[in-house]
């Protein structure tokens, strides 16, 4: 598929059925960006992932979509290089790529969900770029307190910055890869589906042999540096399209991440709390978090 935009009447799938995706690359000026897309003749949605994650993350949510949607998730880890070390990747910088990202495809107010990273990405997007949305999903935006924003800290003083630059990053086979993700409690909730795509895609044969994480955990953490470049509190009034924040019951965040006030903020802002979910929505409720989606976009 060419990096135009250009898309088929029904959705392409394999030979048991299933909706697929196609994957290309999208040049937006100063870089090009690797895409996925699931082919509808309906209007364009854009899905962003969560930091460090990839936009197979989206797949058993957005084959349901596709055909009522034009449905395009971009990989946000490698396409620009940063060090964390100078402040990582500005989430400024990534709104840029989403603005770019619309216009090269011909995306015109898209719907749009956002997961985490990709749900704040998405506010600045449209409260500070000028990016239309017709409506949005933001699934535990990362929305840190007005506070926190303008403040200059090193690696080792922001939590998630600092645990990611020391993830583990080799494994020598795939048993040892199946050995890992089954003792991690960190999995435990996911999805069969969701995990086996994260088992597939988020950890890739190394170049010298072995298996890596795809997205590097330096570059994961320049992505985590990066939250603090810009405070979106003050962008939300701008947004003028319904927004739905979503938040886990038992996420970690909710003890310094206020959705509920977010929710406030945006003129169409409406808020619902996903009982017995934590952090990673999508990842245990994919379900769940489809037929929210859906009605949501449908309601008048």
């Amino acid at each position: 598929m060419s990096d135009t935009g250009a898309k088929n009447e029904r959705p392409i799938k394999d030979s048991g059925g299933k909706v697929m995706p196609v994957e290309y690359e999208v040049d937006i000026g100063d870089t090009a960006i690797r895409v996925l897309e699931w082919e509808g003749c309906g209007p364009p949605l854009l899905m962003l992932h969560a930091t460090g994650f990839f936009p197979w993350m989206w797949h058993p949510i957005a084959r349901k979509l596709a055909g009522d949607y034009r449905v395009v998730a971009p990989y946000f880890c490698s396409h620009r290089r940063a060090e964390p070390e100078s402040g990582g990747l500005s989430w400024e910088q990534l709104a840029g790529d989403v603005a770019a990202l619309c216009g090269r495809l011909e995306m015109q107010k898209p719907h749009a969900v956002g997961h985490s990273m990709g749900g704040a990405v998405l506010t600045i997007a449209g409260g500070k770029l000028g990016v239309s949305f017709s409506r949005m999903v933001l699934i535990e935006p990362i929305l840190l307190p007005e506070e926190v924003y303008g403040i200059t800290i090193g690696v080792s003083d922001h939590p998630l910055a600092r645990k990611s630059i020391k993830r583990r990053n080799f494994w020598k086979d795939g048993q040892e890869v199946r050995d890992y993700l089954e003792s991690r409690s960190f999995f435990r909730s996911w999805d069969a589906e969701m995990l086996a795509l994260y088992s597939r895609h988020a950890i890739v044969e190394g170049e010298e042999g072995g298996f890596t994480l795809a997205c590097q955990p330096r570059q994961e953490a320049s992505l985590f540096m990066g939250s603090m470049a810009i405070n979106p509190w003050p962008l939300m009034p701008q947004i003028d399209a319904p927004v739905l924040l979503l938040e886990g019951e038992i996420s970690e965040n909710r003890g310094f991440i206020d959705l509920k006030g977010a929710a406030k903020r945006f003129p169409g802002g409406n808020y619902r709390l996903i009982q017995g979910a934590g952090h990673l929505i999508p990842m245990e409720m994919p379900a769940d978090t489809l037929d929210i989606i859906k009605d949501f976009f449908r309601s008048a």
